[in-house]
């Protein structure tokens, strides 16, 4: 167990770190477009900033070698690196609603792998998350970069197949794919990040994107996914991308449309819902299980 005590962490606490994850990775667009600097060195040197960060974090690294911490860290790197090509190569928005593809993929592989079948509620609230999120990037989104867009989609699969691996580990630790991944990812970055040298101008954004937007949003994330389920995982996070326009109103001036504020409460709406659905089941469940003990205590 790590010194942050994660295998005690809250269920209330567990969806904090989530919204907290989720706050750290909506920076990633903002800044990744505020860098001038080939698209493989900004994601090799934001996971190498990360990987001390991990370090301090976890201080003794686990490493089983498991089937799911390697998928898991083969995931994570596959995801940070076509997330970056993709805002790169098509629109910001493009780029975010296209890997938000993710919670399709965790509801079926959910199922398959980890036995946390969707139930009507959970496919009603992936349903509004995702309709809600075509509606809030409507005005923004463009054709982009074909490129760009697959690129995108594929980031979406990656990110639902990190999910699944890191929940499999749930008994584990699972940070260690997450360690494992930013290494790997700066090692194969590492001829694109020496080729040229950093504009003077990134650095700081490199600096956030490293300790914040990778490391904190991931140690947040780890601890957070032993607490909830694989849907949860992606469908709670699924505020980022409301986020995003926040952080470019305040840098740029730029004001949302109104298709943005209806699609974004629609988004809010239908996590909320879903997150409120799920806590009442948790509750209950162990209350019923009580009473059944109970009853067959008194019948024998």
């Amino acid at each position: 167990m790590n010194g942050t005590g994660e295998k005690t962490l809250p269920r209330s606490a567990a969806l904090a770190c989530l919204l907290g994850a989720a706050v750290l990775w909506s920076l990633a667009g903002l800044l990744i477009k505020s860098i001038d600097w080939d698209a493989l060195a900004i994601a090799g040197a934001r996971s190498a900033i990360a990987v001390p960060v991990l370090m301090i974090y976890i201080r003794r690294p686990r490493f089983t070698w498991s089937a799911a911490q390697i998928t898991g860290a083969a995931a994570y790197t596959a995801t940070v690196i076509l997330f970056v090509l993709a805002n790169k190569l098509t629109t910001a928005a493009n780029a975010i609603l296209l890997q938000y593809t993710a919670p399709l993929y965790v509801a079926v592989l959910g199922g398959l792998l980890l036995k946390e079948r969707a139930g009507p509620g959970a496919w009603a609230a992936l349903a509004g998350a995702m309709g809600g999120m075509f509606f809030f990037f409507m005005d923004s989104l463009g054709e982009g970069g074909l490129s760009g867009n697959i690129l995108a989609l594929a980031s979406g699969l990656s990110f639902a197949v990190l999910i699944i691996s890191l929940r499999m580990q749930k008994d584990g630790s699972p940070i260690e794919s997450i360690l494992l991944g930013n290494v790997i990812t700066a090692l194969l970055c590492a001829p694109f990040m020496f080729s040229q040298a950093p504009p003077r101008e990134g650095l700081a954004p490199l600096a956030v994107l490293g300790i914040f937007q990778l490391g904190l949003a991931y140690i947040l994330y780890s601890a957070a996914i032993r607490r909830v389920t694989a849907l949860e995982a992606v469908l709670v996070p699924a505020v980022e991308p409301l986020l995003n326009p926040l952080w470019v109103f305040l840098a740029l001036g730029e004001t949302p449309g109104p298709w943005s504020f209806a699609g974004g409460a629609v988004v809010l709406f239908s996590v909320t819902a879903f997150s409120a659905f799920q806590a009442r089941g948790t509750v209950q469940a162990p209350a019923i299980m009580r009473r059944t003990i109970s009853r067959k205590s008194a019948g024998s």
